[in-house]
């Protein structure tokens, strides 16, 4: 970072995948970095990582559907850490199932998680970036925000979060807050694990199917993830907001 002054980083769902990789980039950048997970025991793993490096993280649980909770979680990382001016919104589940098949219950429950959760962030973060003068939201979208079979759902929570990012950008620029959305193709985590034994093919196949179907010939890594967001969260990209990155390998349609 240009600036002298140790900005904090939070990073929703980063017990693992995405948000581990993405933690550990920025903790690797400079930044104190709050290490949300459902589980705040889940959270050891990376914190542990970024503190051997050298750099500083606590792990926070909170369930990001819960406003007290999320209100409560920004709270103390203001107080432990600093005002918090960098928030990466990237909690998600899956509950994938074709439309015919799809309960109310998994509705509700991806949209809660990915387009609440990512609402409930970032209303409680944005007062300490207006604070400041300086903020950075990226919210996590997906190439699945252009349709995909067997998930309504996710489809349509990440497309939302596409315009809630662009909403942001619009409301917040006037502070000095840009917001972007990082939306991944298909990336080798917990969750695309999930997707193959949902339609019966073994991890290794399931990649190797996919790797043929992207123009740069593999599937992508959180790390590929964490470098785009590490962009959107930089002094350099002060006059980039409003926009969706895909980072899936070649251009979608």
């Amino acid at each position: 970072m240009s600036t002298t002054e140790q900005r904090v980083a939070v990073v929703t769902g980063a017990a693992r995948g995405i948000g581990a990789a993405t933690a550990v980039r920025l903790a690797a950048e400079g930044r104190a970095v709050a290490v949300i997970d459902l589980d705040e025991a889940a959270c050891a793993d990376t914190v542990g990582r970024i503190t051997a490096a050298g750099g500083t993280a606590i792990a926070v649980g909170c369930d990001v559907t819960d406003e007290a909770r999320v209100e409560a979680a920004v709270a103390r990382i203001a107080a432990e850490l600093g005002p918090p001016t960098v928030l990466v919104n990237n909690a998600g589940v899956l509950r994938d199932n074709l439309l015919f098949k799809m309960s109310a219950t998994d509705w509700d429950t991806v949209m809660n998680v990915h387009l609440r959760g990512a609402f409930l962030m970032a209303k409680a973060c944005q007062k300490h970036m207006v604070d400041a003068g300086f903020g950075r939201i990226v919210n996590l979208s997906s190439s699945s925000a252009l349709g995909n079979r067997g998930q309504a759902n996710y489809a349509a929570a990440k497309s939302g979060l596409q315009g809630f990012t662009k909403t942001l950008a619009i409301e917040l620029g006037k502070f000095g807050v840009t917001a972007n959305a990082v939306a991944p193709g298909f990336i080798v985590t917990e969750m695309t694990k999930a997707t193959a034994a949902r339609v019966g093919m073994g991890f290794e196949d399931f990649q190797a199917a996919a790797a043929t179907q992207i123009p740069v010939q593999r599937v992508g890594h959180p790390d590929d993830i964490a470098g785009a967001i590490a962009f959107f969260t930089g002094d350099d990209a002060g006059f980039v907001s409003g926009q969706v990155l895909y980072v899936a390998g070649g251009p979608l349609n």
